[in-house]
């Protein structure tokens, strides 16, 4: 089998938000590091070099597929911050309505700056999705 890409690293968040050119950005980063702090319980750990992730789960699919993920995650992309949950979260029709203006996919959510959002709102789907994961990869 080969070895996972998403693994905790020794390198430093800090460094990498002040490598962010944008002000607002690295600001927004440091609230981020905040609010999935509060929700996990975790410190933010560098993950693949550049995923600001908190705490850990191990997974194992129905296929057999198994790994180590993050309870909760983000990282700054050039042109967004992509904010990682579970799929189960964006489908919660309540809450992303409410949300802001976003993108978001099966697992992810793009935002341009926490400003366009409701932070609140983020924050408690994060919450949630710490719940949900920590209730289906109990351990």
């Amino acid at each position: 089998m080969p070895e996972a890409k998403l693994k905790p690293t020794e390198k430093s968040v800090d460094r990498l938000i002040e490598e962010v050119p944008d002000e607002k950005v690295r600001d927004d980063c440091y609230r981020l590091i905040k609010m999935m702090s509060k929700a996990t319980g975790a410190k933010p750990v560098l993950w693949a070099g550049n995923i600001i992730g908190f705490g850990k789960y191990h997974y194992v699919y129905d296929s057999g597929h198994e790994g180590d993920s993050c309870l909760a995650a983000f990282a700054v992309r050039k042109p967004n911050i992509t904010i990682y949950m579970v799929p189960e979260i964006n489908e919660r029709a309540d809450l992303i309505k409410k949300l802001g203006k976003h993108k978001a996919t099966k697992g992810c959510i793009y935002i341009k700056t926490l400003a366009d959002i409701d932070t609140g709102i983020l924050e408690k789907m994060i919450v949630e999705s710490v719940k949900y994961v920590k209730k289906k990869y109990p351990g």
